[in-house]
């Protein structure tokens, strides 16, 4: 199944924001420990991102860019 990539709106706490994962209908956050999942939180915000992009950002991040093929199924928590 496609993943979608997506980078929330800077905040305080994380000024270049977050980055999403869409697989299905399940959102997925990276964090240092790999993704957590989100549920079908809406997206609306997020700004969309191509592969490329993600992996700049990981990069940038200091997360290591092998997370962004490690996005679960559907299902799968």
């Amino acid at each position: 199944m496609t993943v979608r990539f997506l980078r929330a709106a800077a905040t305080m706490a994380f000024p270049q924001g977050r980055l999403l994962a869409v697989r299905g209908s399940r959102v997925h956050l990276l964090a240092v420990d790999g993704w957590t999942a989100l549920g079908s939180a809406s997206t609306s915000s997020a700004r969309p991102l191509s592969r490329e992009e993600a992996v700049r950002w990981c990069a940038e991040q200091g997360l290591a860019v092998e997370q962004l093929d490690h996005v679960p199924e559907e299902g799968v928590r």
